[in-house]
């Protein structure tokens, strides 16, 4: 579950949203606003767009990107069999993979075998920087959720071409960015880093918002919007400061590693053995920071954030059950 900031309401719309909240949308703390989904579309779903007491839509669904689960294994099937003609209409290959084989490189999110979850952030922290090799996802030797979610006959497509039309072939798949799957993007409910046939496929299936870096689950944007949470989100700011690290919000400490990873590895595109010694250098500061900070994040989630968040949800969806 995602921690959505405290004021839910659209950048661009503020006058959707109740007058609190379309008045910071119109300050200085609108950057904060603009990471909360869309108050238009939470008003849509049957959201009230406020400070209290809001109540879920029964449209509303507990999976990613506020789907049920009869609609996310839908519209999985339908961007895989889209994935599958657009690169055919590419000259490729690509076997459209089921929902099962999705959920797997979902479910490898930030995961290892024989390792606690404990363990694999003090590890790997969130798996970002301290995993980066460069490698396209077909040729991982080791943690990859993003091999994962294409399924193994689409990685024996890939290994059998020619090194030139493994370029060519995952440049149609995925664009400009190697480490932007599907699955990646369904598990991280960002749809922002896609490219290729797997953009337009998703484009197809999704809607607009869906797709912009500033979206937010409806339902994580529910439950963040009680007080309670704001108030946890506030004392998480001043616990990581207190540790060092400049974060005012949950989801900003992932995306900061992702941000940092994609600059220095040009988008993803520059493999660590070509890497100069300064951007070796810069990667293992990037990833020793990964690690520390992940460590910080996870104590504060346990300890901090999941058992309020899981109470309020437990209050919110049990009382939609009734």
């Amino acid at each position: 579950m995602k921690v959505a900031n405290t004021c839910i309401c659209t950048r661009i719309r503020a006058d959707f949203c109740a007058s609190d909240c379309a008045r910071a949308c119109a300050s200085t703390r609108a950057r904060a606003c603009a990471r909360a989904f869309a108050c238009s579309a939470l008003v849509g779903l049957g959201l009230f767009c406020g400070h209290l007491t809001a109540q879920p839509s029964a449209a509303l669904g507990t999976e990613e990107f506020g789907l049920t689960s009869k609609q996310l294994v839908e519209s999985i099937e339908k961007v895989e069999g889209l994935i599958s003609k657009c690169m055919r209409e590419q000259g490729f290959e690509y076997v459209a993979v089921d929902y099962n084989t999705v959920r797997r490189g979902m479910n490898a999110d930030k995961k290892m075998p024989g390792l606690s979850e404990k363990e694999f952030f003090a590890r790997f922290g969130f798996g970002v920087a301290t995993t980066y090799t460069g490698q396209p996802p077909q040729l991982a030797a080791g943690y990859s959720p993003g091999k994962e979610g294409l399924g193994e006959r689409n990685v024996q497509i890939y290994k059998k071409l020619s090194p030139t039309d493994q370029v060519a072939y995952n440049r149609a798949l995925f664009g400009e960015n190697l480490g932007a799957t599907f699955a990646v993007g369904l598990e991280t409910e960002n749809f922002s880093m896609l490219g290729g046939c797997t953009r337009k496929s998703v484009a197809q299936v999704f809607k607009a918002q869906q797709m912009a870096s500033t979206y937010y689950n409806p339902k994580d944007a529910l439950v963040n919007n009680d007080p309670r949470m704001k108030a946890v989100i506030r004392k998480f700011a001043v616990e990581m400061r207190k540790a060092g690290f400049d974060y005012a919000h949950p989801d900003e400490v992932e995306a900061d590693i992702r941000k940092r990873l994609n600059a220095l590895s040009a988008g993803a595109t520059l493999q660590v053995d070509k890497m100069t010694p300064s951007q070796l250098s810069a990667l293992k500061e990037l990833q020793d920071y990964e690690r520390r900070v992940a460590t910080r994040y996870l104590k504060m989630r346990d300890e901090l954030l999941d058992p309020v968040a899981d109470k309020i949800e437990e209050e919110l969806f049990a009382r939609k059950a009734q």
